[in-house]
Order: structure tokens, then sequence, then C-alpha cells
């Protein structure tokens, strides 16, 4: 094992294609999908939304099919509750369990009289597909209410490794459902399974096909037929910039092809193969298999092919994440190509509103700022979560939104909502419109940024924390914090609600005139974890990370 220098233990396999002792036993995770029963009772095996939705194993009885009927009932109901009466788009990404879990819903969904649009030819459709389909059939549509609206639901667990499945509900506004929402599907699905599953209404699956509820939908062609409205295309052709993209197996496997052949762009798809156990894949950090398109480690495979192009990218298994792979530099962190993606399109849409904002995470880079204020936009900083930025992008007020985990959307060229979930085929796409706008790849654009507004450098650590402590930071008060200064600096500010919108952010951050540091409790393990950035260099980046350590330290002992 060795340490990186953020102090993670990396794996000796990380980067490396998984042995056979790695790889899942697909028939046995699928097995385990229908004969292990949740018991209710253990937290662990109940219904929880997180911010991307219900996931889990069928293997820990975290996800199975129980849980698939049970929220697919809660679903039902949260409609008519609330009478969304319209279609209702399905779609599925490439890992093991998508396939029975689509089974499931789909029985569920039928049984309830529900209109369910779904892919045709069992074709994995990605998460953006599935907003974009929402969007714009509610656009035709000029109704005050719910009724007749379309809503959603993508079967994916994103990124994470093969062995889990994922079930997320994208409300009438096309983006990732908010708290409200998930909270009562997530207290009605685990009623079901504490019922053992009385009053989930369900036909079989043959029925469910035929019935005149389940329709056909062409997502595939529907999304690649309108990408020229949000991405220059012509600009891409007539440059002649040479792509190579990896859909590392997932969702969008089929897309790609096809928006190669409809723009008529010098774009190869260097795997098309789509396997379960995701073989093909370079390990994560830890050992594991993630399609993580922002790991290094993960990416490792187009990484290496980097020369042959004039950019390269990748996207996550439900294609909502994007990797941007340069010649110049590799793969570019995160947050330096949202800074770099900001800055071009802000100076290169000339349809958009004078008052469109900009959106990021409270925990995405503070070069994001910096730009910002070179264009002279607003910036509105929100909590971890894309749901915040759904609002702006349907109404136009918000022209990007970003997190510093590789995810981000942003409107059509003319100033009109594009998608309000993450889409990783539009800033990867957008990565050559820059090539051929500016003739420079991403990673110079950021190298010449970072000259006129400084170059920030980052670290993440984290800590053991009891559940007592992670509840006490998630509810810290600015109060609690008693320094004034940070890393030598004065404390300009002290946040437990984002400035964007006065929400919550579920822990604290701090910030000064070069720096700021951001600490939140793990939703899923007992530690904590500590963001850092710095504009004065590594050696003021280690004293941030150090102080904050003792800060947060004070304040849960406090």
């Amino acid at each position: 094992m060795s340490q990186s220098n953020s102090g993670m233990i990396i794996n000796p396999l990380a980067g490396k294609k998984p042995p056979e002792d790695k790889l899942t036993n697909v028939a046995r995770l699928i097995t385990a999908y229908y004969s292990n029963t949740p018991d209710a009772s253990i937290p662990e095996q109940r219904v929880a939304f997180g911010t991307s939705g219900h996931r889990g194993s069928s293997f820990k009885r975290s996800f199975n099919e129980a849980h698939v009927l049970a929220m697919s009932q809660a679903l039902c109901e949260y409609r008519q509750l609330k009478g969304i009466t319209g279609p209702l788009f399905i779609g599925i990404d490439t890992h093991a369990l998508s396939e029975p879990a689509f089974v499931s819903a789909l029985e569920v969904l039928a049984a309830n009289g529900v209109d369910v649009m779904m892919a045709a030819n069992g074709e994995y459709t990605p998460t953006p597909a599935i907003s974009h389909a929402i969007l714009c059939y509610n656009a035709k549509l000029s109704k005050d209410s719910n009724s007749g609206l379309a809503d959603g639901i993508v079967i994916t667990p994103s990124h994470n490794p093969p062995d889990n499945g994922g079930f997320k509900y994208n409300p009438t506004n096309g983006g990732p459902a908010d708290t409200d929402v998930t909270s009562w599907i997530e207290q009605q699905a685990n009623r079901f399974l504490e019922d053992g599953l009385k009053g989930v209404k369900r036909m079989s699956y043959q029925k469910a096909l035929k019935a005149s509820t389940t329709h056909k939908h062409d997502f595939l062609n529907t999304y690649v037929n309108d990408l020229g409205s949000v991405i220059d295309m012509d600009l891409i052709r007539n440059a002649g910039v040479r792509m190579g993209v990896d859909p590392l197996g997932g969702a969008g496997v089929h897309y790609w092809p096809a928006i190669a052949e409809r723009y008529k762009l010098d774009l190869t798809v260097v795997s098309q193969t789509v396997d379960t156990t995701f073989r093909f894949m370079s390990m994560d950090w830890d050992g594991k298999i993630r399609m993580d398109p922002s790991s290094p480690y993960a990416m490792q495979g187009l990484i290496d092919l980097k020369d042959r192009f004039d950019i390269a990218f990748a996207c996550d298994t439900d294609h909502d994440r994007h990797g941007i792979v340069t010649p110049s530099a590799g793969l570019m962190p995160p947050n330096h190509y949202l800074a770099v993606a900001i800055n071009y399109l802000f100076q290169n849409r000339p349809e958009w509103s004078a008052s469109t904002a900009i959106g990021k995470t409270l925990v995405s880079s503070q070069m994001i700022d910096r730009v910002a204020d070179k264009l002279g936009r607003k910036l509105i900083e929100v909590p971890v979560g894309f749901k915040w930025f759904a609002a702006g992008l349907v109404d136009g007020s918000l022209g990007f939104g970003g997190e510093e985990s590789a995810g981000a959307s942003f409107l059509r060229r003319n100033g009109k909502v594009w998608s309000t979930d993450k889409d990783g085929l539009i800033p990867a796409l957008l990565s050559a419109e820059m090539i051929a706008k500016e003739g420079k790849d991403p990673a110079q654009i950021y190298q010449d940024l970072t000259k006129k507004l400084g170059t920030p450098c980052e670290n993440r650590i984290q800590a053991s924390a009891t559940p007592e402590q992670k509840a006490k930071l998630s509810k810290l008060s600015p109060e609690q914090v008693r320094s004034t200064e940070l890393a030598g600096e004065t404390i300009r500010a002290v946040m437990t609600k984002a400035p964007g919108n006065d929400a919550a952010i579920g822990g604290l951050k701090v910030v000064t005139d070069n720096g700021w540091f951001a600490a939140r409790p793990s939703g899923t393990e007992d530690i904590y974890k500590i963001y850092a950035e710095s504009f004065s260099g590594d050696a003021h980046l280690q004293r941030l990370l150090d102080e904050a350590q003792v800060l947060v330290n004070d304040a849960l002992d406090g």
C-alpha cells in the first residue's frame, strides 16, 4: 500500500486491470436480488435516498426486488397525491442490477396504470436523456398544475461498483428530486417493506410489456438530434478536431457513434464493450472497480491514449459525469475544467441574458468565484447536490451549474433549458468546441487563467467521527467558531448555510481572502471530510488543513 498526498491509502492494484477474484459474480448478484429479502428493522436494509437516489447491493440486502417494488409503488402514490398524470420516462444504465430492477419497476407502474415511456429494444438510457425528454415533453404543455406533466425514473447507481444498483426519481422539472419528495417516497416505501409489500400493486412482466399504458420512446435520436442546439457542432466539424471517447461501458455506449454519424465528426469510440463485470476498467484508488471519469486511476486506459487525439473524454455509467483528457496535461481535475468551461461559455453564448448567473456547489473551487468576478457575472453558491440548480436552469436565471465531482449542465445556445440533471456528454463535447474556437486544449486555457487569476492548490482529508460528532458537525452554528484568523489570514465568512440560497450545508465552511475549508460529515461512514483550497501555495494549504482540523475539533468538543 502507498499513501497519496491526500492521506488516502492507495491500493497496489490502483490503475491496473482487475484480477479475476475481484470481479463480481453476476449470476449470484442477480439471484440475490430476487432471493435476499431485506429486513426493514435493520437501518442498512431500509430504503434510503441520498443526494442521488437509493443505492445499494443485493449481496448486502440494500438493493433487492423488494426495495424496487416498494419504491415504485410509493412513487405511484406520490404521483397520485400530487396530481401528476403525464407519462413517466424510464431508463436504465449498464449495471447488472439495472435490468431486473427495470422489470420490477415496470410490473408495478403498469399495474398502477401509469403511462410509461421506455426505450425500444432494451437500449440503455443516460440520465441526461431522461431529463431532456421530460423537459421537452413538458415544454409543449402550458398548465399551471401538475396535471398532464411528465416525470421520470433513472435506474442507476451512477459510477458505483458493479455489484450496486440504484433508483433515482426526477420530478416534473426534470432534475433530481428534492428532499421533501424523496423523504415522502422513502417513508412510504419503508412502510411497504415493514408490511411485507402489502398494498403493492403488481402484474407480470409480460402483461406489463403488452399493457396499453406501456409505450416505446426513441431517447437516443431525440437527444442526439437536438445536440446542435447546445453545442456548436459545425464549428467542431469544420475545425477537424480529433476526438476520442470511452463510454466506460456505460449507458451512452450507442449514443457516441450516433453523434459522430449525425454531425460527421472525427470522433473515435475507443471501446463499445458492455460487460456487467466491468473487467475492462482500471481499478480505482482503493482497489475497487468504479466507473469514475474524474479518477486518474479509473481513467488510466484513456490517459494512455491521450496523444492519439486533440481531446479525449469519458463519462460514468449513467453518463451524468464527465472526464476530460488533454494531450498537454492528461486528466484534468474537475474543478479546473469547470472553471474553463464557465469562462468559455459566458464569452461565447451571445444569446444568453446579461443577467444569467453561474451556479457552483460550496466545495467547488474558488477559481470559479474569480472567473465569475472577471466575467462580471453573479455567482450562486449552493449546498452539495445538483437538485439546487434545477429551478435556475429551467427559468434561464442560471447559465451553468457545476459540482466539484465532475457533474455539470448548461443552457442551450439560445439561453433556454437543455437539462436540469447532470449531463456528461455536453461538457465533453464542449471541450472540442473550445479547441475549435481557441486553438488550445482546455488544460492550456486553464494555465492561461491561472496567470491572470492565481493558481489554487486543493486537498481533502478525512477523520474518524462518532455518530454523535457527525450529528454535531451537521448542526454547527457560526458562533461556535471562535477564531478570527485562519492560516494567518482574517476570516471573512463562517457559513453553515449556502450564500446562494440560504439552505443548510450540513456542515461548516470558513473563508479567507486566499483560501477556504469546508467540513462535512460522511453520509455513509463514521468519518467527516475536510475540503481545503489555497491560492498561496502548498505550505499555506497544509496550514489551512491543520488549523481546520483543530478548529473543527474545538467546535465538536465545545
